[in-house]
């Protein structure tokens, strides 16, 4: 969508503010949680084909998950937004020569995966649906899948997993919430709305949701990875991961963008895959 249909959207919501602002955040938070899928082409389609796909059931959502058996420990790889397991080919053909057991899931609403709603905290329960189905030991997650990861090992705190590597991923709800709420040029009405809408439904304001306080409960050791130049996820936010806390091993890099798709972006996760 470009720019200018956004803030016509916002506008609009903006208006039915003034009569219901109740609903106004339900649309606000309905737009903010339906990506656009895609289809995947032929290329991505024969390559995942290679791996052994089952669905996966999660509060009658099917969940499609992607298998490649080896004899080592088992990785699980979590997409971010409009996103899909195709995405970490050029990892999975690394990890698969270092024989690994790789599982990879596309996000409920992204890929072959069922719903039309996607939210972090529902991602988070499939992942961890996931990763105990499968005995996982290490958790990837680029974007909001890697946020989700955090989530998921903090409120299930799956004793299998050890070791979490987050790439580029939002630290936390509030600023998300603003950037949204920037782009769409949201009244004050409906950001207060919005937080309530959270509140009501989830039981907790946005401020509650933050990946960095909530790794400080989590017995695994973590690596963040945040580019400079992200331009979807400002560096700040990766930061804030490595400021408090001494279990995470935060690594800066430059030039990458917010994909991190690069041999030494997998050198670093190979090497704390070993360490």
């Amino acid at each position: 969508m470009n720019t200018r249909f956004l803030k016509f959207i916002g506008f609009l919501i903006n208006f039915i503010s003034y009569f219901s602002p109740k609903y106004a955040a339900k649309l606000a938070i309905k737009l903010f949680s339906t990506p656009q899928k895609g289809r995947l082409d032929d290329e991505a389609t024969q390559y995942l084909n290679t791996a052994v796909q089952e669905d996966v059931i999660h509060e009658n959502i099917s969940i499609k998950t992607y298998l490649w058996k080896g004899k080592k420990e088992t990785i699980l790889l979590a997409h971010g937004w409009e996103s899909n397991t195709y995405r970490w080919k050029s990892l999975i053909e690394i990890l698969k020569a270092l024989d690994y057991t790789i599982i990879a899931l596309d996000a409920p609403a992204h890929g072959a995966s069922g719903g039309k709603l996607f939210n972090a905290l529902f991602y988070s329960e499939c992942i961890h649906t996931v990763a105990k189905k499968f005995k996982v030991h290490t958790l990837i997650g680029h974007s909001v899948g890697g946020t989700s990861t955090i989530f998921s090992q903090y409120n299930y705190q799956l004793e299998s997993i050890k070791k979490i590597v987050i790439l580029g991923a939002p630290a936390d709800f509030v600023d998300v919430f603003k950037r949204y709420e920037t782009m769409m040029g949201y009244n004050n009405r409906v950001s207060k709305a919005m937080e309530q809408y959270v509140l009501k439904a989830y039981n907790h304001l946005p401020e509650y949701y933050s990946a960095p306080d909530f790794i400080k409960e989590i017995d695994a050791r973590v690596l963040a990875i945040h580019d400079k130049k992200d331009r979807i996820i400002p560096y700040i936010e990766g930061l804030k991961f490595k400021k408090n806390y001494e279990k995470v091993q935060f690594i800066n890099t430059k030039g990458f963008g917010h994909g991190l798709k690069n041999e030494t972006i997998y050198n670093y996760i190979v090497d704390f895959l070993n360490a």
